[in-house]
């Protein structure tokens, strides 16, 4: 069999071309694939339309792909430390599908899973089941685009939304550990949508800090088996950025 390992990030994203959809794995800017996403930025690659919890931060991660203008449409449950991500969007040049977090995380497993839709409680009697957020504003500040409203269903006396299942032509995932085998390994609040992520995409590749052989990793340690990865990058130590620092003066420090 092929092997899954590639050499190079550039080499692992090679065939991403304009248009494609990606499902990208982290929370804030904890666990992302940044080698893969500077990789993309290097390749050229545009009118992207990417699935993850947040947009990265205008100088790092997903941001780096928004600041060239090379993202589309964005689906995601939260864009707040983003200025770059905010003014796109206001300014008409960016779509945007704010979704509820736990329903991000579900659509992306449901989609991995072969499940098409499933019904949830989250959001019902607001606009994200009645419809009427804004995707895209027009130049003008008008509403371009709004989201449709949403089937809903009464299961007992509970009213549900439908919500679809997500599945990207690519997938971008961070591990502290994998296996020549695509057998991955998160560390922390890196398991926030990488596994999700890595399930959701047709063609899901892997950054990995750590590559060891087949049998290096106890089963009952592996997160992800590797029958979802197709293909992996040795990338070494990440540089863990922190997304926004709170320190507060020691007592009797000079202030």
């Amino acid at each position: 069999m092929a092997t899954k390992v590639f050499d190079t990030a550039a080499a692992a994203v090679a065939d991403v071309s304009d248009g494609a959809t990606l499902a990208v794995g982290g929370f804030g800017l904890c666990g992302i694939p940044d080698v893969l996403i500077q990789a993309l930025v290097d390749s050229g690659v545009g009118d992207l339309e990417v699935f993850s919890n947040n947009c990265g931060v205008d100088d790092h991660g997903l941001g780096l792909l928004l600041n060239e203008h090379r993202v589309r449409r964005v689906v995601a449950s939260y864009v707040g430390e983003n200025k770059e991500f905010a003014r796109q969007y206001l300014a008409g040049e960016l779509e945007v599908e704010l979704t509820p977090q736990g329903t991000l995380a579900e659509r992306l497993r449901a989609g991995g899973a072969g499940i098409p839709a499933f019904f949830t409680p989250a959001g019902v009697g607001t606009p994200v089941s009645d419809g009427g957020l804004p995707w895209r504003y027009a130049s003008d500040g008008s509403v371009a685009v709004a989201s449709p409203p949403k089937e809903t269903r009464v299961f007992g006396d509970k009213r549900y939304v439908m919500e679809l299942g997500i599945n990207a032509d690519f997938a971008l995932v961070h591990a502290v550990k994998g296996d020549t085998a695509g057998n991955l390994v998160f560390d922390k609040t890196a398991m926030n949508f990488n596994p999700l992520a890595a399930m959701a995409g047709k063609i899901t590749i892997a950054q990995v800090e750590e590559l060891v052989e087949p049998g290096d990793i106890d089963p009952a340690q592996v997160h992800l088996p590797g029958i979802f990865v197709k293909r992996i990058v040795h990338t070494g130590p990440q540089n863990k950025r922190i997304e926004k620092r709170t320190v507060t003066a020691s007592e009797g420090a000079a202030q």
